[in-house]
């Protein structure tokens, strides 16, 4: 077998397993210690895998996360649904964090115009909340992040530190067993402030990010108290909810008339 077969031999292998070792390559191929190892590079060099000791795994696919503005092109009915079953659970007097996520912005979107107030570090959030009269709107001052439209560093989690509110509207990019993650860690440290200011954390999260996990880790399972989701989990991930003492709340597709 040429070395070009055994590399996307190696790669499928990858995505099957998640992880390979020296040893099994040399059993798979029937190759020596040092031509796999050879193999290993080469695909390092095509930042096709991550090398480990002894061995591979595939990059994180989060660890590049769309811009803000393309981001928006994708939300979906899913993340709609959870965004107006997460909006229901506001009350008039409440006050709320959204964060900066797109799913936090249904939420924002399907918000009741009412006497509330909304703490935000969301350009995004804080302009189509301006549309709501009644709304009283604190936006979190910072350096601007111009790609996904957020502001961070300390003075905006100094100001944070001044809030104690009811609700927190937390997005992830992943939950599973390892907590709440993300990929920018000015990012993950604002949601990790803006979680500890709550009463209550509420998480929206598709499916598709459960039991994913990012590369920051902002909160652990237990610092959630809800999780809005779109489809039922599986037996194993709901264990894990109750383990940790999270409600679950599912965005039933039969709740939107425009599905």
């Amino acid at each position: 077998m040429y070395q070009e077969e055994r590399l996307l031999a190696i790669l499928d292998f990858l995505k099957k397993n998640k992880r390979i070792t020296v040893e099994q390559i040399c059993e798979l191929f029937d190759i020596s210690r040092d031509t796999a190892r050879r193999d290993l590079v080469k695909l390092e060099e095509e930042k096709s895998i991550i090398r480990t000791r002894g061995g591979a795994i595939l990059p994180l696919a989060q660890n590049h996360v769309p811009s803000y503005s393309n981001r928006l092109k994708t939300v979906s009915k899913e993340k709609e649904r959870i965004g107006k079953k997460a909006a229901s659970l506001i009350s008039p007097g409440d006050t709320i964090i959204l964060d900066t996520s797109t799913t936090v912005q249904a939420c924002a979107e399907n918000l009741v115009n009412m006497e509330c107030t909304v703490i935000t570090n969301s350009i995004n959030q804080a302009e189509i909340l301006s549309a709501k009269d009644a709304l009283n709107i604190q936006l979190l001052g910072g350096t601007l992040q111009k790609e996904h439209r957020y502001l961070y560093g300390l003075s905006v989690i100094e100001k944070l530190s001044e809030y104690h509110v009811d609700k927190a509207f937390i997005g992830v990019l992943g939950v599973s067993e390892k907590g709440l993650t993300n990929v920018h860690e000015e990012d993950g440290e604002i949601k990790r402030k803006m979680i500890e200011q709550a009463k209550q954390v509420i998480v929206l999260a598709d499916h598709t990010k459960l039991g994913k996990t990012g590369f920051f880790k902002y909160a652990n399972l237990k610092d959630i108290d809800l999780l809005i989701t779109d489809k039922t989990p599986s037996k194993a991930f709901r264990d894990l909810l109750i383990e940790n003492n999270i409600e679950l709340l599912t965005a039933d597709e039969r709740d939107d008339p425009s599905w």
